[in-house]
């Protein structure tokens, strides 16, 4: 056992002869490491929310093997659940990070709180507030008309906005079998769904993909969008 002790000394595997750092000296380590390596932009911008969420709690100052499982549970932060949760994952991939970089010898389990789903749907209601509240914006034209198909196609092929439906091509596009198909998505391969191809019936009849695309001269969405977002007022308040 003694000569195994050694031998993590000499080849610096062994951190208990080292003096860990705390939580804030390691976050620039940390935050570096989340510059360079590849993941997604939202991945990283998660981790750099759930750092701004851990800075005004106790284990700021904490040395890493000084913080455990029950410490963590006894941290609270504002805003809901979730918010809470962004935190904690944040610190529970720090810890595993200290582990792997052999500052610590064990991450401690970081135990998440329970999440409640969201009840809010997007139905003929909502549909009709957000519309009202577009045109009591007084947006240009044809942002109002970009902005009611993104609510369209969000309410009816259920793709989710920046990942999916921003990035719609005009070649993601099956016109003969009224297909959708999802390059981005949580498959790898994909996947595909009906649209909203054919003429709909009351408040949108006569609405279809199509027009939308054409409507856009066939580009990307993503462009255009960035000029509706420039010109967001509260819908939710205008449309009650």
């Amino acid at each position: 056992m003694a000569s195994l002790k050694l031998a993590q000394v000499v080849e610096g595997t062994d951190p208990l002869f080292r003096k860990a750092p705390v939580l804030l000296e390691f976050s620039r380590r940390f935050l570096d490491w989340l510059e360079d390596v590849r993941l997604e932009n939202k991945t990283k911008t998660y981790y750099r929310d759930g750092w701004r969420l851990l800075k005004p709690t106790t284990v700021l100052g904490m040395r890493l093997d000084k913080i455990t499982s029950d410490s963590v549970e006894t941290l609270k932060f504002s805003g809901s659940s979730s918010n809470a949760n962004c935190a904690l994952r944040t610190l529970r991939r720090m810890l595993h990070k200290a582990e792997e970089w052999k500052l610590i010898r064990h991450a401690p389990k970081v135990k998440l709180m329970k999440e409640h789903g969201r009840s809010l749907r997007l139905d003929d209601e909502a549909e009709r507030k957000l519309l009202a509240g577009a045109a009591a914006c007084k947006w240009w034209k044809p942002s109002r008309e970009l902005f009611r198909d993104i609510v369209v196609l969000m309410r009816d092929t259920g793709m989710r906005n920046e990942r999916e439906l921003y990035r719609l091509r005009i070649e993601n596009l099956d016109w003969e079998n009224r297909l959708i198909f999802v390059p981005d998505s949580k498959t790898a391969e994909g996947r595909s769904m009906l649209g909203p191809f054919w003429p709909l019936h009351g408040p949108r009849q006569g609405y279809s993909l199509r027009h939308a695309h054409e409507a856009n001269q066939g580009r990307a969405y993503r462009p255009a969008i960035e000029s509706v977002e420039k010109r967001v007022c509260d819908l939710g308040h205008l449309a009650e």
